[in-house]
């Protein structure tokens, strides 16, 4: 198996070139965005573009949610494809998913900036940022499964054969996320602190929260999430269990929905009462 890339700034045009960088390279897969595509279908993944922030589309396509490297990996050795074209925002990010998937060195990288002219990757960049256009290189039918509600109209890639015939490389579509994403995004682990302190203090039973430790969680190179742990002291008199999985439910809903990291374990060790006095 060969791998060659696609790199290039976000909104570039990567996507809409991807068919005939494939067909003029003789790759027949394609990795985009979290998704393996082969013979304009996707074969295994799950989309960045279905992500609903920013944090969740970035992990998505780098394959830094839980088991879906595995469902990737696991696709590749099914279809045994002879090159892999894979598309990336830098060097780094196809580099680091070609790690994670387990695939052989790239043997070659192209720059956007050596296929298209700086007109059609400005006009390529406005596109997605005015109305937030993007592109999937596989049909529209192939797609409905996977976009309902998403789905904008399909566009068609034709790649000149001679002068007197085009021959047609694939149909591509274009959807509409409900993010776009630019950048390198981090967030440190003291946000994650405060996020838990907070849910602490909203509850009354929650008499003291402390000690709080992140662990941040891997298989390999594939990131699995995070787990929490910390201390509490509860005040006397209510149900410990009831009141720990009410906390531990609270605090993985806040950190997902707030940050799009994914929550693994919420261990809580119970230090003490508080008995108040009269």
């Amino acid at each position: 198996m060969d791998v060659i890339a696609l790199v290039g700034p976000s909104g570039t045009g990567k996507s809409h070139r991807a068919l005939t960088v494939a067909h003029e390279h003789h790759a027949d897969a394609i990795i985009d965005d979290g998704i393996l595509i082969r013979g304009s279908k996707i074969v295994a993944g799950h989309s960045a573009k279905r992500e609903k922030s920013k944090i969740m589309a970035v992990r998505r396509a780098i394959f830094c949610l839980p088991g879906h490297a595995q469902e990737v990996r696991e696709a590749i050795e099914r279809e045994k494809p002879q090159r892999i074209l894979v598309l990336g925002t830098s060097d780094n990010m196809v580099y680091k998913i070609c790690n994670v998937l387990n695939l052989p060195p790239i043997s070659q990288i192209i720059n956007i900036a050596d296929i298209a002219t700086q007109a059609e990757m400005k006009k390529a960049h406005e596109c997605r940022i005015k109305e937030g256009k993007h592109i999937i290189p596989v049909p529209t039918i192939e797609l409905k499964p996977h976009f309902s509600g998403y789905l904008i109209d399909p566009i068609q890639s034709f790649f000149k054969k001679s002068r007197t015939k085009r021959r047609r490389l694939g149909e591509k579509s274009i959807v509409r996320p409900i993010f776009s994403y630019y950048g390198r995004l981090i967030i440190d682990d003291q946000a994650l602190l405060s996020i838990v302190e907070r849910v602490g203090a909203q509850k009354e039973s929650v008499d003291k929260l402390y000690g709080i430790h992140i662990d941040h969680l891997t298989k390999g190179d594939e990131d699995r999430g995070v787990a929490i742990s910390f201390k509490v002291i509860l005040e006397y008199g209510r149900h410990i269990p009831t009141l720990l999985a009410d906390l531990q439910q609270k605090i993985k809903d806040s950190i997902e929905y707030m940050t799009g990291m994914v929550v693994q374990n919420v261990n809580i060790t119970v230090k003490g009462l508080h008995i108040k006095t009269i």
